[in-house]
């Protein structure tokens, strides 16, 4: 898995950085010893991990819009970083059906104008090794079927959020073809990573199941589940940001475009559960008893099913779950207790990165000792 050495002194350029998901991958990077120039839309939500947790003391922040590709391309030129992390978008399903053409302009000229811009800068001469570009599990043309989806399914997407990310792996693979191919004179390195529902401390996302719950329960009011019976792959934030990790590293160290994929970040089966047993398990973990109504009319149309085959990464980047969904409940009550005791948020966030990576230590060594 992760290498923890590779990363200190190395440049890296994330856009997205104030989200729930670019602030959590920024503080590790920083722990890591990496230099990070960031470059995003100010937080989406107040509070937010970013603000609370106080990271723009630990990077170079510039606040930007990925639809200005000149700001963006000098703002890169600067940074001139080794590896880019893309994971500036328009996440919400919701708000892609509100306001769709600021959806795909984000989501898909925004990787246009990211990728054009490594492009750019490449043919001046600079040194950019890798870039991981960050979609969903939701690019999938989803056929409700019972097992995980594998990274050469087709691609598809009912509602404008989903197809907008499964159009942003169709511009990366372009890129990567015409652009920074074995035949072309640019050698970037350029993959896309597909996560599942990833959840974790910090989030308060006004659409996501587990800010929904969280703010029912310090309300004390009715948690509304739209479709309480549907199945998604859950997973802690760090698990899907420990796959970025060790891809990004393969992406630069080979000399060979043999990672330039697509890869699948999920949990394992066992943790691809119904929506209504997260809500039961996370109000039993904060010691309440579930007060939940099942239904809310919904002006968009939801899958049933959705997982992830994950078995390419674990077989060829060594990558696997730490976390199960239990364990990431918990550091999620954790998390958040602790900031209503107006507990230090960075502190408390670089607590739970280090308990994740002393947990994939015991992990790896037991392994390595049977």
């Amino acid at each position: 898995m992760m290498n923890r050495h590779f990363w200190n002194g190395k440049k890296v350029f994330i856009t997205g950085h104030t989200g729930f998901k670019g602030a959590w991958l920024s503080l590790w990077l920083t722990m890591l010893g990496a230099k990070v120039t960031g470059y995003a839309l100010t937080p989406p939500t107040s509070p937010s991990l970013f603000e609370t947790a106080k990271i723009d003391q630990l990077i170079d922040s510039h606040k930007g819009n990925l639809n200005d590709l000149k700001h963006l391309q000098q703002v890169l030129t600067a940074a001139n970083p080794d590896i880019v992390f893309h994971m500036a978008a328009q996440p919400i399903v919701g708000e892609s059906y509100r306001d769709p053409v600021g959806t795909f302009q984000t989501n898909v000229m925004g990787t246009v104008n990211l990728l054009e811009a490594i492009r750019i800068l490449d043919r001046q001469g600079a040194k950019i090794r890798a870039v991981v570009n960050v979609t969903t599990d939701k690019c999938y043309e989803n056929k409700e079927w019972n097992w995980g989806y594998r990274e050469n399914e087709p691609l598809g997407g009912n509602d404008p959020y989903s197809a907008s990310k499964a159009c942003s792996e169709i511009v990366t693979a372009a890129y990567r073809k015409s652009f920074f191919g074995q035949e072309s004179l640019e050698r970037v390195a350029i993959a896309s990573a597909r996560a599942g529902n990833v959840i974790g401390g910090g989030d308060w996302s006004e659409e996501r199941l587990i800010p929904q719950c969280l703010e029912a329960l310090i309300e004390k009011k009715p948690m509304i589940l739209r479709k309480p019976q549907a199945i998604r792959p859950w997973q802690h934030v760090l698990e899907p940001l420990s796959g970025y990790l060790r891809l990004a590293e393969k992406l630069y160290e080979e000399d060979t475009q043999f990672y330039s994929e697509a890869w699948n970040f999920g949990p394992d089966l066992e943790d691809c559960v119904e929506v209504g047993s997260v809500v039961n398990r996370l109000y039993t973990k904060w010691g309440e008893k579930p007060n939940l109504k099942h239904y809310q009319t919904s002006m968009y149309k939801e899958s049933t099913m959705l997982m992830l085959d994950c078995s390419k990464s674990k077989r060829l980047l060594d990558w696997k779950p730490i976390w199960n969904l239990d364990q990431a409940l918990e550091k999620i009550v954790v998390w958040m207790k602790d900031y209503q005791n107006n507990a230090p948020m960075r502190d408390v966030t670089i607590k739970q990165i280090n308990d994740y990576m002393d947990d994939f230590d015991k992990r790896k060594s037991s392994n390595e000792s049977v």
